[in-house]
Formats: structure tokens, sequence, C-alpha cells
């Protein structure tokens, strides 16, 4: 008699220990207000009428490009296109990392897939902490440049809402010349497009920005997010790319959403969502459950409450869904509230003064 299949038993050593990354969809919930992966609230309206599905698309759909470059004010040839800025994520280790030698570097409380994606390829993880204003420890990071490649830096910090400084980024990207990738995480940068680094990259070649269309231009089902680098950079990614990383139907909706009027329709969502980001933190200081509502540059607020899982489950059995930081170094009763319509960020603050 044959022996039970057991596909664990045949997996990466690694991969058999890891944790995965629990997006927004993995941790469920029976929710009718979803505030907890930082989507725009309201669908957009983009129509797909091609009739080519027959054949594979470009491997870098070249309106798609052109039109991204225009919008970033950088070349074509500095821009790749790739399924969400996870991807990108992965490809800058998959491409620059060896395994068991080099090492990538990030600062928690930040995004979690820094991490899942070093371990999944057996990478070595850095972790300096943040300082407690959530600056980078520049001096830390100094010291542990050794063997290190990648240096993930998200600004806006995901889930504190942060900007990075800008003096702590140059100081950055200057130690870590010839020796390492800084990666500047740019997801959530039209929230405040002033702090963009972009126009950076023609005096750093080390530096290596990550953009997506999933946040202020509505698309996160869309999956398509964009690296900005100098050529040599992308070249080198190109190697390790998927031959056809975005399908047809996603190539075109993203070069509608680029297009001029889908620029400007972005910016006004931008605008309603800094009016009502606003708003809910004014609301929210003013409860008693409240302990702080922490300043953001994003579509979402980051709020220490005196009992953080109380409030989560209490909004959760209603049908509000959050997303609780807790876990993350740092945010013990730590929330993160994305910003959702008017309507959704009432109910959001009448259920928990219901709390108080």
């Amino acid at each position: 008699m044959s022996q039970p299949f057991n596909a664990a038993s045949l997996a990466r050593e690694n991969v058999k220990t890891m944790t995965p990354y629990m997006s927004a969809r993995r941790l469920g919930g029976n929710g009718d207000v979803w505030l907890n992966a930082n989507e725009y609230p309201i669908a957009p309206d983009y129509q797909f009428s091609e009739r080519n599905l027959n054949r594979y698309p470009e491997c870098q759909p070249v309106a798609v490009i052109n039109n991204y470059a225009a919008y970033a004010k950088v070349k074509p040839e500095q821009v790749l296109v790739c399924r969400g800025a996870d991807e990108s994520i992965e490809l800058l280790i998959r491409a620059f990392c060896e395994p068991g030698k080099d090492a990538v570097m990030f600062c928690p409380p930040t995004y979690g897939m820094y991490s899942v994606s070093a371990e999944t390829f057996g990478v070595e993880q850095k972790k300096i902490m943040a300082l407690p204003d959530w600056a980078l420890n520049v001096n830390a990071i100094r010291e542990n440049l050794s063997n290190t490649k990648l240096i993930y830096i998200c600004s806006p910090n995901n889930p504190t809402g942060n900007i990075i400084d800008n003096k702590d980024l140059r100081e950055v990207l200057d130690m870590a010349a010839g020796r390492a990738l800084v990666v500047v995480d740019e997801a959530y940068i039209e929230f405040c497009p002033q702090y963009s680094v972009a126009s950076w990259l023609a005096q750093y070649p080390n530096l290596v920005i990550l953009r997506t269309l999933s946040k202020a231009f509505a698309l996160a089902g869309l999956r398509c997010g964009f690296t900005l680098a100098s050529p040599e950079v992308i070249e080198v990614l190109l190697k390790v790319i998927a031959p056809y990383p975005l399908s047809t139907p996603v190539a075109m909706i993203a070069a509608q959403a680029l297009e001029p009027q889908g620029i400007e329709t972005m910016k006004s969502r931008v605008e309603t969502v800094t009016e009502n980001r606003i708003a809910l933190r004014e609301a929210l200081r003013d409860l008693s459950v409240v302990e702080h509502v922490y300043p953001s540059e994003t579509n979402y607020i980051l709020v220490r409450f005196t009992d953080g899982n109380k409030v989560f489950k209490a909004l959760w059995d209603q049908g509000i869904i959050l997303r609780d930081q807790s876990k993350q170094p740092g945010l013990i009763n730590c929330l993160r509230i994305t910003i959702g319509t008017e309507i959704e960020n009432t109910r959001v603050i009448e259920a928990i003064a219901a709390l108080c």
C-alpha cells in the first residue's frame, strides 16, 4: 500500500516554518463596511472591449509604460510595470539577493510583505526598529549595512501613516551608494505628492521607487504596480519578470486610468479622502476609548485605543472590518482604519462612541 501523500514534507525547509502574509481578504469577515485594506470605497467605471484575448499580451505594454512615465515625470526606460508593487518587492529580491549570503533591511513597524518575501526566498532579514517617533534609525542602519543588498523604506509608512524625513532618506542613499539599493515604497504617495522622491532618480542611481494603482487610482482589484529606477536596474529586473505579467484587460484599463482625465479623477478622489480623513480624525479624538489618533498622509489613520481588541471585535460583530496592528512592534492596542465614505465613517464613529 502506498504512503499517503504529504505535500508539506516536500516543501523547502524555510517555507515549512514560515507564516504567510495575512492579507485583508485572507482574514475574512462578514462585513458591509470594509475599512481594513486601504482601498477606495467606491468602484471606478472602466470599459474593456478588445477582442484579442487569443493573443499573449506585451511583457511591458507600451501605452501603460508611456502613460505612467509621463505621469511620474520620468523616462519610459525607467519604468517597469508588474502585478502590483508586491511583485516588485519580490523581483528585487530575486534579482539582487543571493540566498544564504545577502540580506534585506526594513524598519518595523512597516509593511509585512518585505519580511514575507525575504523569508520565501531564504534571504536574511535585518529588522532595524524605527525610533519612537517612527523616524529612521539612521545610525543603526549604517551599522548594519554589511552584506545588505536591499533597504526597503515605506514612505508614507504603512501602517503608521507618517512620511520619512527627506534628510534621512538622503543620508541612507549616500551611505548605501555602491553597495545596496534603497527601495522607497511610495504606494500612498498620491495623497502627499509633494513628498515624492521620484525627482531624485537622476542623482541617486541606487534609488528604486515602488508605486501602485491600488490606492488613489481605486484599482486594487486590477493588480497593477510600477517600479521606477535607473535603466540599468530595470534591465536586470526584466531578466527575472514573468513573460506576460499583465493581462490584456489589466493593461487596457491601466492605460485608461493614466490618461489625463483618469489622473484628474484620481486627484478628485484624493481631495475627498483627505477631507473625510480630517473629519474622522477630529471625531475620534474626542472619544474616551481613544488614547491617540496619529497624524497621517495617506488614506488611513492609525488609532491607539485603551482596549484595541475590544473595539476591533465590537465593530467586527457589527460588520465594520478594521485592521488590527497590535502584533506590530510598538503598536499594542492600535487599529488601522481605512478612510471610507462619509456614511461609512459615521458608522465607525457611532459604533466606537457606543463603547465609551
